[in-house]
């Protein structure tokens, strides 16, 4: 196996948690029961589902759009960066697995978005202390905070290589 393809593993290792993840919260879980508190009330495992993006975001459009919005554009996206992340010559190996990463995140939720017609399974649920006048954050899962956090990661080490040059 050629060196560019190695990062793979980590966007299968994602989506294979986010995905195992997923399904335990879906099938042990009752919809919209809390199932463990953590913290008194800071960390909530919470079984909801999301028919849109990001907070929600887009809930309200028509089928046909939320079909190429939330899975199409995506989907092209993944798959550009998964070309970017093989051929791209001027990525680092750790920028190369924290863009795997990202595809991996993305798939996850893209699955539930074709396989799941009630919508993304999210689980985990924040206290967020009425910062930006949220109590709660919206709640997330897996593939979110592997985007997430990915995503910060990929930034700092543009920004760590352009302070380099």
């Amino acid at each position: 196996m050629e060196k560019p393809y190695r990062p793979f593993f980590l966007t299968a290792a994602v989506i294979l948690l986010d995905q195992l993840t997923k399904w335990l919260i879906a099938s042990h879980v009752p919809y919209h029961t809390v199932a463990w508190s953590f913290g008194g009330d800071f960390l909530r495992i919470i079984h909801t589902r999301n028919l849109a993006v990001a907070f929600s975001l887009g809930n309200g459009f028509p089928q046909p759009v939320k079909l190429f919005l939330f899975i199409l554009v995506p989907l092209i996206a993944l798959v550009a960066i998964s070309v970017y992340l093989v051929k791209g010559r001027d990525l680092s190996s750790f920028q190369r697995w924290v863009l795997a990463a990202i595809v991996g995140g993305g798939f996850g939720n893209i699955i539930d978005r074709i396989f799941r017609p009630e919508g993304v399974v999210d689980f985990i649920d924040v206290k967020f202390y009425g910062l930006f006048g949220l109590d709660r954050w919206p709640t997330f899962n897996v593939a979110d905070s592997t985007v997430v956090v990915a995503g910060i990661a990929l930034l700092i080490s543009f920004f760590l290589e352009e302070r380099k040059q």
